[in-house]
């Protein structure tokens, strides 16, 4: 008599927990009175026959944290759940996130420096308008373009402008010239000097970082030409507020650096919270290296990117 219960409780047990049968259903399959299937299933779970395990993915991104706190010296890291491994599926939880964590970060009197691109426009397209008074919103980097692919530098001033109730300050350049020169005459203009002064003031920076890849948003603008293009392919791994930088986060272009308009790395290093929103495979590279080299203090990432993050180089 027992056998036979345990052999009905495990095939009741098959029917609602891996054919998703009702139990009205598991019932009349076996003939028996809904209740029964009801302590047959139970029975399985005593005996031991069902085993239910749950996976909180949250858990887990909490030890993620931790270990990317302490291997790159970091104030603060959020490791979101993605639930696929792919570029868009991470950009839509880093963005949701990055914008919760922007909000819960600001305060009155703040001073948020931003930079802009794909990932900042989703993430500016999340903030909820905040009661802050006296918050000011300044571009860290320029945003002008010939070209017909969009930076989305205005929109991304925009909307922190109106989440935080302030007006924008823009920095209407572009973010590279033809000469060193011509970044030193343009510098000394007054108004243009106010702005990066204001950048450089800020005590909140968000950002992202960009890739070397044929596709990298920096060279589909038309600022970089194609000699310069090769050789940042070999040296470089991503650039940060157009900064193109190794693998030891280190400038490896002074050159080009010397003629790109807008907040110094070196400065960057120096506010409170340097908020970096990055993820993905496709970026792993330059977000180690951006993290290498101190430019982040506060890190918003998928747990996918975080693991990787959290391997050894071969």
């Amino acid at each position: 008599m027992e056998h036979n219960k345990d052999r009905l409780s495990i095939k009741a047990a098959k029917l609602y927990y891996e054919s998703n049968y009702g139990q009205q259903k598991i019932a009349d399959e076996l003939q028996v009175s809904r209740p029964t299937v009801s302590r047959l299933l139970q029975y399985a779970k005593d005996q031991g026959y069902v085993q239910i395990t749950i996976v909180d993915p949250l858990e887990n991104n909490v030890n993620l944290e931790h270990e990317l706190q302490k291997k790159y010296n970091l104030e603060d890291v959020a490791v979101v759940f993605s639930p696929l491994d792919s570029s868009e599926e991470i950009l839509k939880a880093i963005t949701i996130k990055g914008a919760e964590y922007v909000q819960d970060t600001v305060q009155n009197g703040d001073i948020i420096g931003v930079s802009w691109g794909h990932t900042l426009y989703r993430l500016a397209q999340r903030l909820e308008h905040q009661q802050t008074k006296n918050v000011q919103v300044v571009q860290l980097k320029g945003g002008l373009s010939h070209s017909q692919t969009n930076t989305y530098a205005y929109e991304v001033v925009d909307l922190f402008s109106e989440a935080f109730n302030t007006v924008g300050r823009f920095l209407p350049l572009p973010v590279m010239v033809d000469t060193v020169e011509l970044k030193k005459l343009i510098k000394q203009d007054r108004h243009i000097k106010a702005i990066l002064d204001l950048g450089k003031q800020a005590n909140i920076a968000v950002f992202t970082v960009g890739t070397v890849k044929d596709d990298a948003l920096l060279f589909r603008l038309g600022y970089i030409d194609e000699a310069e293009r090769k050789i940042l392919k070999k040296s470089a791994v991503g650039d940060l507020c157009s900064h193109f930088y190794d693998a030891q986060g280190e400038i490896c272009d002074q050159e080009l650096d010397a003629r790109t308009l807008g907040i110094e790395l070196a400065d960057l290093k120096d506010k409170d919270k340097r908020i970096l929103v990055a993820g993905s495979r496709r970026k792993l590279a330059a977000i180690r290296a951006a993290l290498i080299g101190g430019y982040a203090n506060i890190l918003i990432t998928d747990q996918f990117t975080a693991k990787a993050l959290l391997e050894e180089l071969e």
